[in-house]
Order: C-alpha cells, then structure tokens, then sequence
C-alpha cells in the first residue's frame, strides 16, 4: 500500500526546506554510498538462466514515470470467460550470494528509503536499476506466476515458477491510463481495468479495504510554499490489484507448506477508527455510518481534492503491521486486516529485503523441492530486520512530513485557522486543518471535546526542526 510521499520539484532544491531535509537524513545517520567491496560482488554476480522459457510473452511493466528499479511486469489475455495472468517478480535471489557482501548490506538496510529528496537504494544499482530491472527489450530471469481467473476475478488456478522473460513495454501511469481509455484492443494493459475492478469487487466481498494514498509535490512560488497533489489514476489500483493478488497467493503456500514469512496487521481499534470519521467530518468528507470503512474509501471521488486529503488521512489507520515467520506451526494471527486475508510481500524484492526470502520459499514449495537452508535458517530474523528498517523509514517520513508541513504554514505565522479536534491527548487538543491538511496539536481550550470547532492561531513555524506551535483562541 503505497505511503505518503512528497518530494521536491527543482525549484525547491536549494531552498531552507532542501537544507533541513539533508539535516535530517545525516541526524538519522542514513546509509548512502556502498562500500567498494558491495559493489565489486555486484559487478562479479551473474544469473544462470532458469530452465523454462517465457520470452514469447509480450510482457509490459507500469511503474511512475522515469523508475529504473522495475519489480514487476505483466501479460494478461482472455481465458475463456475468464482471464490469465503472468505476473513476473524480479530474480534478485539470482544476484544475491547468501552471506556475502550484497547481502550483508541489504539485510543493513532492509528496504528502499524514500526521502524527499531522493532514494535509498536497497541493492547496488547495478543490481536493482539494471540487472535483476525487468527492463523493456533485454532478457531477464524472473519469478513467473500464473493465475487463472473466473470472470468475477476469483482464481482457479495459481502456478509458479522461475522463468526467462522479455518485457516489450515500459509504460508509467499516465499512458498506461491512455491506453486504457482509448480501448486499443492490442495495448499490452488493455485487460487491466475489468481484471482491476472484478479484484476490488473480490476485496469487497471479503471485507477487505485497499489504500492509494496521493503523490505530493512541494513547489515553491512568490517566496512560499505550496502542496500539490496528484490525483491517484484509476490504472494505479487496478495494478495494485494484482500485487496484492499475488501477496495473497504467496501466504497461501507458505501456510500450507507450514514455513515462511506473513505480513500481518490487527485489525484498527474503535478510538482509531472514531477519530478517523471525525477527521473525515474535518476535511468535509464525512464518513457515513452505513457503510464500511471499505466502502466509503473506494466510494470516494478522486477528483475531489478534499477526498485525497481523506485518503491521506486514512493511512493513519494502517498502523500496527509486522511481520511473523514460522517453521512448522503456522502462528496463531496469520491475517492482514486491511485486507481481510493473509497476505505475504513478493512482489517488491528490489525495493524489500523480505521478499526475496518469500519468493524463494514460495519456488521451492510450488517445485516440490525443499526450502534452501540459508533461507530457512535465516526465517527468524527477518521480523526483527525489517522491523528495524519500518523503523528507519517512519522516522524518515515522520521528520521529512513534519519539516514539509512547517513549510507551508512558515509564510502563515500570526494567521488565525478554524480546526476541528480530533481527540483530547491529556490536557492537549489534536485538532486537523482542512486547508492546508495539516494536523497538530495544542492547550485544550475549556470546553473542547472530540469533534468540535475551535479557532488556533499559529506562533511559530520552523523549517528546520520541523515544529510548528499553535495557541487556542
């Protein structure tokens, strides 16, 4: 579920914002440049070629515009009155010696770091922007599943295997989308919208709820500040739909092959949940009671600026996430609330340490071989590490977010806002803005409760820590 990430446009790269987002990324003490000896195994690793031969598929791959990191590619065709669907995965484990140097690093790592100002790379680049990319025109060794879809998009039939592969295309969302609206029968994506809408359907039946938060964009003008957001492309979660499709399958072997890796979630608590719905009120899109937090998300109307602030808000709710590996007795919760299965990440292991190990376990199991040793060995600690790295990255995204929001309230000093509180925490007020869509905090004014309006004024904004302060009127 994609996160919350704003980044700069040029015209903010050399600005107090740019310099207290470097801060910030040397205070955390962040990885940036590998060690020589990471980058010479990279140089000296090569795959051997997998036994089967899928290069006769036009696979395509859609990803943001100007990715080099490709995990995934696709090729869909008609099944009678259903669907097939190849959907590729990277070959990292091909590129990766277990317990050598590039390992060593990424296991450091644990994942791709998004920072406002650029990427952490989880893997050398030659490995995660070249060799193990599913880059369009080159052959390429990938994981292949294949799913067989009814016309309502349950699946009849699932099968893997590691395979080599071709890519023809390498659209990103925009013309992807295009594509799509055109209704070019021969486009390499043009099955992508009935196969994503008979999945959000599935996920509707089961009780599930996906999230597509907006991209965010901080832009400077006339000495200020200003966010805009992308509005998120209908493309995007029907290619989402077949990511989680595939996580979904993945903890289904390993359940039942009894040894891998989960990624849980429990499900919001009631106080998370009400102070959404007041957020929802706050920001003028009200949560209706009669429908599912489900419901009401994929109801939303994307066009509606208020309603990707709704969406922002939500991710809030998505907290709690972990997760769980096993050996013999699968654990006790073995769901992902959100989407209301269980659920594993393979489909992301440029980008994610732990999928490579899901990926490798999920072969193994489907070819009826036995789980390699360094991979089941190495099970227990992948919890703590990723944990370690989810860690990272909050505090990346917290720091940047707090640093973006004082950014755009700096030139607002001495204004007065209406906010709606959100909850009490104590003897201070939570309180959300609607324009900017910010939430803070500040002294509870007499008589503040839980959905009510008061007016703030703000004091202080700064940039370079990230704090702002607000007074109640």
């Amino acid at each position: 579920m994609p996160t919350r990430r704003p980044h700069l446009t040029e015209s903010v790269a050399q600005s107090e914002l740019a310099e207290s987002l470097a801060a910030l990324r040397a205070s955390l003490e962040l990885p940036e440049a590998f060690a020589p000896e990471v980058l010479a195994e990279a140089e000296a690793v090569s795959a051997a070629a997998p036994a089967a031969d899928l290069r006769e598929l036009p696979f395509a791959t859609i990803d943001p515009a100007g990715s080099t990191d490709l995990d995934q590619a696709m090729h869909l065709e008609r099944l009678g009155d259903g669907y097939l669907v190849h959907y590729a995965i990277a070959d990292v484990p091909a590129f990766v010696t277990p317990g050598g140097t590039v390992d060593l690093a990424a296991r450091e790592r644990g994942q791709t770091l998004y920072a406002v100002d650029g990427r952490i790379p989880l893997h050398p680049p030659l490995i995660g922007d070249d060799r193990a990319s599913l880059l369009p025109g080159v052959d390429r060794t990938a994981f292949v599943w294949r799913f067989e879809l009814a016309g309502d998009g349950a699946i009849a039939g699932t099968r893997l295997e590691r395979a080599l592969i071709r890519s023809r295309a390498r659209l990103d969302y925009p013309g992807a989308q295009s594509l799509i609206d055109a209704g070019d029968p021969d486009a390499p994506v043009a099955l992508l919208g009935e196969i994503g809408r008979a999945r959000i359907e599935q996920e509707r039946l089961r009780g599930g709820a996906s999230l597509n938060t907006p991209d965010e964009e901080i832009v400077r003008r006339d000495g200020g500040y200003d966010l805009l957001r992308r509005m998120p492309l209908p493309v995007e979660d029907w290619n989402a739909q077949l990511s989680l499709m595939t996580g979904m399958a993945a903890a289904s072997i390993m359940l039942d092959a009894g040894v891998g890796v989960l990624r849980t979630m429990p499900a919001p608590e009631r106080e998370r949940l009400a102070a959404f719905r007041r957020q929802t009120e706050a920001l003028g899109c009200p949560w209706p009671d009669r429908l599912s937090y489900g419901e009401f998300l994929r109801g939303l109307d994307r066009s509606d600026p208020l309603a990707l602030a709704v969406l922002q808000a939500a991710s809030g709710l998505f907290r709690g996430a972990g997760y769980v590996s096993f050996d013999g007795i699968p654990p006790a919760e073995t769901e992902q609330a959100a989407l209301a299965a269980p659920y594993a990440h393979v489909t992301a292991p440029i980008r994610r340490l732990v999928d490579r190990w899901g990926l490798v376990v999920c072969e193994a199991v489907a070819a009826g071989r036995e789980v390699p040793g360094w991979a089941r060995d190495s099970l227990a600690a992948l919890p703590a590490i990723m944990a370690a790295s989810a860690q990272r990255a909050a505090q990346l995204d917290s720091g940047s977010i707090a640093r973006v929001e004082a950014a755009l309230l700096h030139d607002r000093i001495g204004e007065r806002f209406t906010a709606t509180v959100l909850e009490l925490r104590g003897e201070r007020a939570v309180f959300q803005l609607e324009t900017p869509a910010v939430t803070a905090n500040c002294p509870a004014p007499v008589g503040a409760r839980a959905g009510s309006t008061i007016e703030v004024d703000l004091e202080a904004a700064d940039i370079g820590s990230g704090s702002v302060r607000f007074s109640a009127v």
